[in-house]
């Protein structure tokens, strides 16, 4: 196991055909990758695709793996991004009168009226922001990696990135503001 890369043995043990190792990374893996996927895209469902989809490629891609090349980690983000982005792109391709239906993912109503609206408002902010923000957000504060690994998954500088952040930041503030204001 390279020290580089945590999931380098078990990388090697799903491309020899462990079963035990594809439950072991889909275990470790399949929680991060559902939440990235749901803050990408709004939609649970979407995001239960994306996943998939990002595991059917490791497991293709696992025979061919090149440690030292990239971290398994950050290639298994970029390819998440990437198939949310190709949803993106086809919403978007899709002119429609109405705006798509949302499960509203915030705490059960038992859990307080007040929490549920948080949720609702900070994940509508989220969704209205420019992908590109969205993205830096929810890679540093909901993936919670580190600004140089954010900023290598979306092929910026780390001066870049901390920008999109600061623009997210900012426009999420003053969303938020305006949604409480109404």
């Amino acid at each position: 196991m390279g020290a580089a890369d945590p999931d380098e043995e078990l990388l090697e043990r799903v491309a020899a055909g462990d079963p035990a190792a594809v439950r072991a990374l889909v275990a470790r893996k399949l929680p991060r990758l559902l939440g990235l996927a749901q803050r990408m895209l709004g939609d649970p469902h979407e995001a239960e695709d994306v996943a998939q989809e990002t595991f059917l490629r490791v497991w293709r891609q696992a025979p061919k793996w090149r440690p030292g090349a990239a971290r398994f980690d950050t290639w298994l983000h970029r390819v998440a991004l990437n198939l949310c982005y190709d949803r993106l792109r086809r919403r978007r391709e899709i002119a429609t009168d109405r705006p798509p239906e949302q499960v509203d993912q915030g705490p059960a109503p038992d859990r307080g009226l007040e929490a549920a609206d948080a949720g609702r408002r900070v994940a509508l902010a989220l969704q209205a922001l420019p992908d590109r923000q969205r993205e830096a957000i929810v890679l540093c504060h909901y993936q919670e990696l580190g600004n140089i690994e954010a900023a290598a998954l979306m092929g910026v500088s780390v001066e870049a990135l901390e920008s999109l952040l600061g623009r997210g930041r900012r426009a999420l503030r003053t969303a938020l503001a305006d949604m409480v204001e109404r």
